[in-house]
């Protein structure tokens, strides 16, 4: 619709036949770049292309948010407990303390600001009712049931999570970056399920 408009001046009309044209360039080299990554996700067989694959069972991580969480943290099982990797990606609250008096503010965004923005992309799914599409499906079709079954766990949990929030009138963004947090945990969880998998195929 946009590339049919004939404004008032030929200048505007020329201004906006490059804007078109830029954000045409800027999708396809986003088209090519994800084509790369799953061509590179397909051919690693080891752990990180497991890893990259298992996460993609969870709603709203697709392949690009599941490789940047993989880049960025590498082995998952690296971190002892899901709170461990929650601090890493700056998720969990800030803490005032003065004497016995213990306060909570906002998240402290002192971590790894590129996990962050992905997670709280893909938290926003989770303000819908559990279900599985059919795009969903094909992602988990090839998975164990073990990390089929944490994904199917994450959606009721978030869901719960994010509709309880919201009966307790917090804003949107303050419940989708709480329900974030809580999507480290199964991301931890399934991390710790892959490289038991893969430890047993390689004994």
């Amino acid at each position: 619709w946009l590339s049919t408009l004939e404004l008032n001046h030929r200048v505007q009309t020329l201004v906006l036949r490059e804007y078109l044209q830029a954000i045409g360039e800027v999708e396809s080299r986003i088209k090519r770049l994800e084509v790369e990554i799953e061509q590179l996700a397909n051919m690693e067989t080891n752990l990180r292309g497991k890893m990259i694959k298992a996460l993609q069972t969870l709603r709203g991580v697709g392949l690009v948010t599941a490789a940047t969480i993989v880049a960025e943290t590498g082995d998952l099982s690296r971190f002892d407990t899901a709170k461990q990797l929650m601090s890493y990606a700056g998720l969990v609250p800030s803490e005032h303390s003065s004497g016995p008096r213990q306060s909570r503010g906002s998240i402290t965004k002192c971590g790894n600001s590129r996990i962050r923005r992905v997670l709280v992309e893909a938290a926003w799914h989770y303000r819908h009712q559990p279900r599985v599409s059919g795009t969903l499906r094909r992602r988990q079709a090839d998975q164990p049931s073990q990390i089929n079954n944490i994904s199917w766990k994450a959606q009721h949990r978030l869901n719960y999570k994010y509709r309880r929030l919201d009966r307790r009138k917090k804003p949107n963004v303050v419940a989708v970056v709480a329900v974030a947090r809580e999507l480290l945990g199964f991301i931890w969880a399934i991390g710790r399920e892959v490289k038991y998998q893969h430890m047993l195929e390689a004994s």
